[in-house]
């Protein structure tokens, strides 16, 4: 054999599964292959990089800061492996060098951000609270970072004792109606030590009133009534520099910006910031992006005396269900429980698991569980009962059901789930037709891109006949979700029905390269073969569209 050939061979084997093991959202086994594939060719720029990318991610900063000079010297553009000397440098209190390399990253409007509140700290970590704030003054050029500036000048301050500074500026994010959670801990904590404990515990009530169930808040709250000296939120200017990053990967965690979220939130925890609050963001990222064995490690991670544990459980009952480690999600729950016996998210979590393996009536009990606890209900608990309403319709215990569907939208008229499943439901029954369809319509008023709900509508005018509207809706919910298999089946359907057989069989034929069900597959080869042998729908009765019933 050519050993040049066999080399090159392996050289892309390991590259492509290396890639594929990142697209899996292995990174473990992806790290593997690409190191492997970095010893053939260890000039490549562009294995270099991903490599980098690939350690920072999974949180081996040691790794990534030994391939960044690699990393720099192929693209000098490069602002993370820019961040990953500058944040090295500021863990050694190398705050001059650290501030030159934040300082080479300025070149995009986050770069801008993130460079000006890490400079703006390596100044604070020498003492300079006037050339820390002239760092955060360059923010004021652009109005969507203000809320960055204010409140890092709110916490330099604080940490070199610029007492009258912080408090205006502390006072400046209170009064603007925007108080977050990092906020409203620093200004609480900042009340406390400046013995204003009347003042912090209003600022702590004032933010649970608008966010009940904060456990951070609350924590902070009871300490305060145990007479429990308060901490700086921000004791040193590396966990300054961590809350920066911590502040951008907050931000940018959303379905566009998870995989840079991820890669600042690992930085933020480089710096040494908040454990069990940076662990939880990344636990939450791991989530966003189904790599779910990650998520469990980092969730693992919590202390167990941390407000945030119970929280952490929780999603990892969620991830572990999502590997199919049913049994080890529910005993999660379950020990919980039998800490926590009035914790209605854990009897609501159990619930879901119970609910998402078919255990309706283990699902109905937990769910009923949490609802006796959660006394008075409100809008918060539209969920809740959504969901046990789903159990008992699966239970076949449709008045419940029913009731509880309509309990949830007394509480929350707008949720465009609720609306569908009632409002679906009863036009499967022929109940109450017309405020059936106002439900569903409803539904789709709210969600109008959302194809399931589309398709619930278009499929609604098809049981009752009414097969020029159930087209209109079902061909815009293929739209909106090509690849779904029932939705096409339901199409090809309609298309049966006025006459167009060769495009519902087209349409099955989609619904059949779709992957369905086992049992939706049995069905739909059927149609394939013998198009539709059923009679028609009926078009209702006058009695099936009466009105609902009061109460």
């Amino acid at each position: 054999a050519n050993p040049v050939f066999a080399r090159s061979e392996t050289l892309s084997g390991s590259y492509l599964a290396g890639r594929s093991a990142a697209r899996d959202r292995d990174a473990t086994a992806a790290a593997d292959y690409l190191e492997r594939a970095l010893r053939l060719d260890p000039g490549n720029a562009m294995l270099v990089e991903r490599l980098f990318q690939l350690y920072l991610a999974k949180g081996d900063f040691a790794k990534a800061s030994e391939l960044t000079d690699k990393v720099l010297v192929a693209n000098g553009q490069n602002r993370m492996a820019g961040l990953v000397k500058g944040v090295s440098l500021m863990r050694e209190a190398k705050f001059a060098a650290a501030r030159e390399k934040f300082s080479e990253t300025d070149f995009t409007p986050m770069g801008e951000l993130s460079s000006a509140m890490l400079n703006a700290w390596s100044l604070a970590g020498e003492g300079s609270l006037n050339g820390a704030l002239k760092e955060l003054n360059k923010l004021s050029e652009n109005e969507a970072f203000d809320s960055f500036r204010l409140y890092n000048e709110a916490l330099i301050a604080d940490y070199l004792k610029s007492s009258l500074r912080a408090e205006n500026a502390y006072k400046k994010i209170f009064t603007q109606e925007s108080m977050t959670l990092r906020a409203t801990q620093a200004y609480g904590s900042y009340l406390e030590r400046q013995g204003k404990k009347t003042e912090a515990e209003k600022v702590y009530t004032t933010f649970l009133k608008a966010v009940p169930n904060q456990v951070l808040v609350a924590a902070e709250l009871a300490r305060l009534k145990n007479d429990e000296m308060a901490k700086p939120l921000v004791p040193t200017a590396q966990a300054g520099a961590g809350e920066a990053l911590f502040l951008i990967a907050s931000a940018m965690n959303d379905e566009q910006g998870n995989d840079i979220a991820l890669l600042y939130a690992q930085l933020s925890k480089a710096l040494g910031f908040d454990a069990a609050v940076i662990d939880t963001l990344i636990g939450d990222i791991y989530m966003a992006l189904n790599d779910y064995d990650s998520a469990i490690k980092s969730y693992d991670q919590l202390a167990a005396t941390s407000p945030l544990k119970s929280n952490a459980t929780i999603q990892k009952s969620f991830a572990l269900q999502q590997t199919q480690k049913t049994d080890a999600a529910q005993n999660e729950l379950k020990a919980l429980l039998s800490r926590e016996p009035s914790n209605i998210d854990g009897w609501m979590a159990l619930g879901n698991v119970y609910r998402n393996n078919e255990n309706y009536k283990d699902a109905d009990a937990s769910y009923l569980a949490a609802e006796k606890l959660a006394t008075p209900l409100g809008a918060e608990h539209w969920q809740l009962l959504y969901f046990r309403g789903i159990a008992n319709e699966r239970l076949k215990n449709w008045d419940v059901a029913e009731a509880l569907f309509r309990k949830s939208i007394s509480v929350s008229p707008d949720r465009a789930s609720v609306l569908n499943y009632l409002g679906y439901s009863l036009i499967d029954k022929r109940q109450k037709l017309d405020e059936a369809f106002q439900l569903v319509k409803k539904a789709v008023e709210l969600r109008p891109n959302d194809g399931y709900i589309v398709d619930s509508l278009g499929w609604g005018y098809y049981q009752i006949a009414d097969f020029e509207n159930a087209l209109t809706y079902m061909e815009r919910a293929v739209e909106l979700k090509p690849a779904d298999p029932i939705i096409a089946e339901h199409l090809g359907d309609v298309y049966w029905r006025v006459g167009r057989k060769l495009e519902a069989q087209f349409q099955w034929q989609h619904a059949k390269d779709n992957e369905p069900e086992k049992e939706d597959l049995l069905r739909i080869e059927k149609k394939l073969k013998e198009g539709l042998t059923e009679p028609a729908p009926e078009k209702p009765k006058a009695a099936e569209t009466g009105a609902p019933k009061k109460g």
